[in-house]
């Protein structure tokens, strides 16, 4: 029982981490654009310096 004492605050914490460090990625602007890196793959490196 004793564990409890130690493991529950550290739950706590670690929960609380997650979630601030997924309020600042969401104000840096990391979610705003899905779409484009998925698309970027398909096209030739060479063809986008040449442009």
């Amino acid at each position: 029982m004793n564990i409890l004492i130690l493991m529950i605050p550290m739950a706590m914490l670690l929960g609380i981490g997650f979630v601030v460090a997924f309020l600042w990625a969401n104000n840096q602007g990391q979610f705003d654009d899905l779409e484009t890196p998925a698309h970027r793959i398909l096209f030739d490196e060479n063809e986008r310096k040449k442009s």
